[in-house]
């Protein structure tokens, strides 16, 4: 046999190994990066869902002292008292807390987060009676907050990959079996 022919399986293999060893390196690497995105997706999916979360109960706290100031009506006024403002206080600094988790984790227009913050906060000055400029109403300025809500969720979504970008449908606000006195928006 000649030197080539003896050469030539030798050749095979170790191009055979190199071939493999590259193959299995290409699927660990993407094996990794599935992974790592699993994780961070998951983590960014609960940074949106806390702080979505955490805005509701907020909104629905001062829903509560417009109940009880006669801004809109409903079933659960709250007083505001010294022991209601330190919650208030806490709820607050935990939503503000989750919204550096969402700048670090999420991809959402932070805009939208922005929007959403300022429509809380109106609503936070006209339940407790702190004088605003612009929108004056608890009704026009609920309607504000679902409408930021909605676009923060839109743009949670579309960065979530979440398919379909309807929330809500076009539901009119008061339903048509509230009286037509109420003046208060209801939940978001």
């Amino acid at each position: 046999m000649s030197l080539a022919s003896q050469a030539l399986p030798l050749v095979g293999v170790a191009v055979g190994a190199m071939v493999s060893l590259v193959v299995s390196a290409l699927n660990e690497r993407t094996r990794w990066r599935r992974q790592q995105s699993v994780r961070w997706d998951e983590r960014r999916l609960n940074a949106y869902v806390e702080y979505a979360h955490s805005v509701k109960d907020l909104s629905n706290r001062y829903r509560g002292l417009a109940i009880a100031r006669g801004l809109t009506t409903g079933p659960t006024p709250l007083e505001l008292t010294d022991a209601v403002l330190e919650e208030l206080a806490a709820a607050e600094t935990h939503r503000s807390a989750l919204a550096e988790a969402l700048w670090l984790l999420g991809d959402v227009d932070n805009t939208a987060a922005v929007k959403l913050n300022h429509a809380l906060w109106h609503l936070e000055w006209l339940a407790r009676g702190i004088p605003t400029t612009g929108i004056a109403t608890w009704s026009e300025a609920f309607l504000e907050f679902r409408k930021a809500r909605e676009d923060f969720l839109k743009a949670a979504r579309c960065d979530l990959g979440v398919r379909g970008a309807r929330i809500t449908h076009d539901v009119p606000w008061p339903p048509p079996w509230r009286p037509s006195n109420n003046t208060g928006a209801g939940r978001p």
